[in-house]
């Protein structure tokens, strides 16, 4: 049986010699092979082995005090691991301190999320000749502890059980099904189109809280209501008419509800107005995922089962206005105020070109 010398196996790319590859190297070094037939026996690059015998290389003394060069497998392994050690990116915390005190107080006192505060300092002048981290990076040194932020006060970074889907064919649907909404409001390219729904806190004898949020710009508006009924919800949308009055059907072309009772007569009050009236599947609160999201958010200011008559209509604003000041990657870290103005300052100029 004849032995096979003439290896054509390849190690896998990229990977680092072995302490073993270092021994085999020496050896064969030993009985005068070449540096090819060293690569071809390892399966490796020939200028991968030239390399390393250059880094396991060192001058010795004979005993006569002339010197010679030899390779040493433990000189070439020691110098590794001390390249190893010098390689990869530095940690840059020490030339961002300002930035960092930035990132701490946004996100532990103003709740905002380490990529909200990275896009908002990209985005703003004064902190383009100051030395800033990628979000990645951010979250890696909250990770390693080096920030007063830890993952606990974040409020998406701790995953929850998913809920299980409920099928439920029984419940009726108040008025146009969202089958029958345009497709120019799923693509979210034209303003006006709303998503509606109730935040409550304690279940019986408690205030409620109306969310509004426009789908383009993620505006979002809260309102307080005494009680969780249909009446109660109009009265609130007809103010909204006063307020934006011949703008009224052009800022709220559509709104989507779900099939709660406090809906039950928003379509024979809007339809009135012009306005399209949608209700979502049952049980599909992620057709209206939008204002899920923003309720999700309000919920850190106002857990579950805390009363809202507990909060003064000050709070509710300034919960308004953080959810409206809050920079959004989706928007290239503008905020929704932002752009919700952009927008009004849009349908103000196409009326006076209008009337000119």
């Amino acid at each position: 049986m004849v032995a096979q010398t003439n290896c054509t196996t390849t190690a896998k790319k990229f990977k680092h010699l072995s302490v073993y590859e270092r021994g085999q190297i020496a050896a064969l070094l030993e009985e005068g092979k070449s540096q090819r037939y060293i690569a071809k026996k390892l399966g490796r690059s020939p200028s991968t082995i030239s390399r390393e015998i250059r880094r396991g290389t060192t001058t010795q003394m004979r005993t006569d005090l002339s010197s010679y060069k030899q390779y040493f497998p433990e000189t070439g392994q020691a110098v590794y691991e001390k390249n190893r050690m010098n390689c990869g990116a530095k940690c840059k915390l020490a030339q961002v301190e300002e930035f960092i005190k930035f990132a701490e107080d946004k996100i532990l006192y103003e709740k905002w999320s380490p990529d909200a505060v990275v896009g908002l300092c990209k985005r703003e002048p004064k902190w383009q000749n100051t030395g800033i981290v990628c979000t990645k990076t951010l979250y890696n040194y909250i990770d390693q502890g080096l920030l007063k932020v830890k993952n606990i006060d974040l409020s998406l970074k701790l995953r929850l059980k998913p809920k299980r889907k409920r099928i439920c064919q029984n419940k009726r649907i108040m008025g146009k099904s969202i089958d029958q909404r345009p497709n120019e409001v799923q693509l979210r390219k034209t303003f006006g189109h709303w998503e509606i729904d109730t935040i409550i806190g304690k279940k019986s004898g408690d205030s409620v809280i109306l969310t509004l949020t426009e789908r383009k710009t993620r505006y979002e508006l809260l309102f307080v209501l005494d009680v969780k009924d249909s009446n109660a919800v109009n009265e609130k949308i007809l103010e909204l008419n006063n307020l934006y009055w011949e703008q009224f059907s052009k800022v709220f072309r559509t709104i989507t509800a779900d099939n709660g009772s406090e809906f039950s007569r928003l379509s024979e009050t809007l339809e009135e107005l012009g306005i399209g009236v949608y209700h979502t599947h049952p049980y599909s609160s992620w057709e209206r995922g939008t204002n899920e999201r923003h309720n999700g958010l309000i919920r850190r200011f106002i857990p579950k089962g805390k009363t809202i008559k507990d909060f003064s209509e000050e709070t509710i604003k300034r919960i308004q206005q953080w959810l409206n000041s809050f920079p959004r990657r989706i928007l290239g870290y503008k905020t929704p105020e932002e752009c919700f103005n952009e927008e009004i300052y849009n349908l103000a100029n196409e009326n006076s070109s209008k009337i000119a």
